[in-house]
C-alpha cells in the first residue's frame, strides 16, 4: 500500500497544473464560443483557468473561473457603427476604419472595468487571448512576465501574418475583407495588393498609436511594450475548408476544437427531422445577424422560395413569428446547430458563411448555400464555391429567380454533397485531435518560457524592412537620379547650343 502511494505521488507530481488567463473581450458570442471552448478544455486537463469575457458559462467545469466584463453588451448595443446588413456593400477600407473603432471602444471599456482590474494583482503562468485588434491587451504579457499564446478567431490573415512574419504573398491570398478565392484576375490581385498594404499603413501608422496610449495609461510600466512579441498563435482553421498556405514553426490550425461529438436532439427536433421524408434545410444566419430587421423584400423572397421546396427548413429566426411563414418552415430561436447539421437527413446549410459555421458544416459533411453579409464571411464563401462544397449568392441582391437556381442546384447535383464529405475526411483525418494539440503547445511555451526558438528572423524586421519598402525606394533613386541629371545636361547642352546659333546669326 505504501509503495501505492508512493508511486502515486510521483505520478501526480509529473503533471504541472498552470495558472492561465484567457481573454475574449470581444461582444460576438461567436467569439465566446471559442474561448469558452478553449478554457474548458484547459480546466479539465487540470489547469487552473480565469476567462475574461462579456459571456458567461452556465455551467463551469472544476478550475474554470469567470472574471465577467458586465454591462459590455448593454453599452455595445449603444455605440455599434452601422447596421450589419449595411457593411454587405461596404468598401473593404471602410471596414478597416470600423475595425479601428471597435477594437479602441473594447480595448477602453475593458481596461476600465472593476473585474478587469481586479485581475492586475493577481499573477499568472501564461496570458491566451484572441486576436482582434485588441493589441493594447497584449502588453499583459509584460504586465505578469509571462509567455503570450494569440489565438485568431478567423485564421491566418494579414494581422497574424505580419506579427509573425509568415509569407503572404498577395498574388494567391486574399485579405480578410475581400470575397476573393485564391484564384485572382490581375485587378483583383492589385487591389489585393493595395488593401494589404493598406491595412498595414493603418495598424503601423494609426491604429498601433491608439492602441498605445491605452498602454500608455493604464500599464505604464509596459509603455514600450512590442506588439508583435507573441510566442505562439493558434489559427481557428484548417486545410479541410480552405486552401494550403505557408505556415511559419510558431502558428498551428487547430480549427474545430470547439466542436462536441454530436449529442442526442431533443425529442420535438428529432422527431422533426427523423421523419423529413425528402430530407431537411437547416438555415441559420449566426448570432450576430437578426433576420427580422432586414428588407422586408428580402424577407419575402426567402420565405416564396422555401414555400415551393419539398423540403422541411429548420429556420433559426430572433422573433416568434414570422410573416407568410411557410407551412414547412419550423422557427426557432436557438437550435443546437452541430447536434442538426450532423443528422442524416439534413441536405442542405443556408448560413451567412461565418467560420464556426464553416467549420462545423465541415465536420459533418453538409454542403452549403452561403449567403454573407460582412467581415470574413465573403472570403469563406468564395473558398466554399471554389473547392466545390457551397454556392454563394450576394445577401442583398437576391432574387426569387437566382435562389431557386441555388438550391436546386445544391439539392440536385450531387458533387456538392460528395465534396462536403470529401472535405468532412480531411477534416477527421488529423493525428491529434485540435484540443490535444493545443494542449501540447499550451504547455510546450509556458516550460521553454516562450519558446523563442520557434520565431522567424523577420519578425524581427520593421515592417517597412519587412515590406522592402526601403529597398524599393533605393532602387527608384538609383533609377530616377540618373535619368534626372541626364536630363539637365541634355536640356544644359541644348539651351548652350541654342545660344550659340543665335549669336552666330546674330
Amino acid at each position: 500500500m505504501k509503495w501505492f502511494a508512493l508511486i502515486f505521488l510521483c505520478a501526480v507530481s509529473w503533471v504541472q497544473c498552470y495558472k492561465i488567463l484567457v481573454l475574449f473581450p470581444a461582444t460576438s458570442p461567436s467569439h465566446f464560443i471559442l474561448g469558452n471552448a478553449l478554457g474548458r478544455g484547459l480546466a479539465k486537463a487540470g489547469h487552473e483557468v480565469t476567462v475574461l469575457s462579456p459571456f458567461q458559462d452556465k455551467n463551469p467545469p472544476k478550475n474554470y473561473r469567470e472574471a465577467v466584463l458586465t454591462g459590455l453588451l448593454e453599452q455595445n448595443d449603444k455605440v455599434t457603427p452601422v447596421n450589419l446588413f449595411d457593411m454587405e456593400n461596404m468598401h473593404p477600407w471602410l471596414s478597416i476604419y470600423v475595425m479601428n473603432f471597435l477594437g479602441n471602444d473594447v480595448v477602453n471599456k475593458t481596461f476600465e472595468h472593476v473585474n478587469f482590474k481586479k485581475l492586475l494583482n493577481e499573477k499568472f503562468d501564461l496570458i491566451i487571448m484572441e486576436q482582434f485588434k485588441f493589441d493594447a491587451m497584449k502588453a499583459l504579457s509584460c504586465h505578469f512576465n509571462v509567455p503570450l499564446i494569440m489565438v485568431s478567431t478567423i485564421g491566418a490573415n494579414v494581422w497574424v501574418n505580419v506579427d509573425t512574419a509568415n509569407p503572404s504573398p498577395p498574388s494567391y491570398i486574399p485579405d480578410v475583407f475581400l470575397s476573393y478565392s485564391s484564384k485572382m484576375n490581375l485587378w483583383q490581385r492589385t487591389f489585393n495588393s493595395l488593401t494589404i498594404l493598406v491595412q498595414i499603413l493603418n495598424n503601423n501608422l494609426i491604429f498601433y498609436p491608439a492602441q498605445r496610449k491605452f498602454v500608455q495609461k493604464y500599464l505604464p510600466k509596459c509603455a514600450d511594450y512590442d506588439f508583435n512579441n507573441v510566442s505562439f498563435y493558434l489559427l481557428n482553421t484548417h486545410e479541410s475548408i480552405s486552401e494550403s498556405v505557408p505556415q511559419v514553426p510558431s502558428a498551428i490550425n487547430v480549427g474545430g476544437f470547439h466542436i462536441n461529438p454530436p449529442k442526442e436532439l431533443p425529442k420535438d427536433l428529432k422527431k422533426y427531422l427523423d421523419n423529413a421524408d425528402d430530407g431537411v434545410i437547416y438555415f441559420s444566419m449566426g448570432s450576430n445577424i437578426q433576420l427580422s430587421k432586414v428588407k422586408p423584400e428580402i424577407r419575402d423572397t426567402l420565405t416564396k422560395v422555401l414555400r415551393k421546396l419539398k423540403q422541411r427548413v429548420l429556420w433559426k429566426y430572433d422573433e416568434d413569428t414570422l410573416h407568410r411563414k411557410p407551412d414547412n418552415v419550423k422557427l426557432g430561436k436557438w437550435f443546437p446547430q452541430s447536434d442538426i447539421l450532423a443528422h442524416p437527413n439534413v441536405k442542405l446549410f443556408i448560413t451567412h458563411g461565418g467560420l464556426l459555421s464553416t467549420l462545423e458544416t465541415i465536420y459533418h459533411g453538409v454542403p452549403v448555400l452561403a449567403l454573407p453579409v460582412f467581415g470574413d464571411q465573403k472570403l469563406n464563401a468564395a473558398k466554399m464555391e471554389t473547392l466545390g462544397y457551397g454556392v454563394k449568392l450576394s445577401f442583398s441582391a437576391i432574387t426569387e429567380e437566382d435562389l431557386t437556381e441555388a438550391l436546386n442546384k445544391i439539392l440536385n447535383d450531387p458533387k456538392y454533397r460528395e465534396n462536403a464529405k470529401m472535405r468532412s475526411k480531411l477534416f477527421h483525418d488529423r493525428p491529434i485531435k485540435p484540443m490535444d494539440e493545443i494542449l501540447y503547445w499550451v504547455e510546450y511555451i509556458v516550460r521553454h518560457k516562450g519558446a523563442p526558438h520557434l520565431q522567424i528572423a523577420g519578425k524581427n524586421l520593421p515592417w517597412y524592412q519587412y515590406l522592402l519598402l526601403d529597398v524599393v525606394l533605393l532602387v527608384v533613386l538609383f533609377v530616377t537620379i540618373p535619368i534626372i541629371l541626364l536630363y539637365i545636361i541634355c536640356k544644359k547642352l541644348c539651351c548652350s547650343g541654342n545660344e550659340k546659333k543665335k549669336q552666330k546669326k546674330e
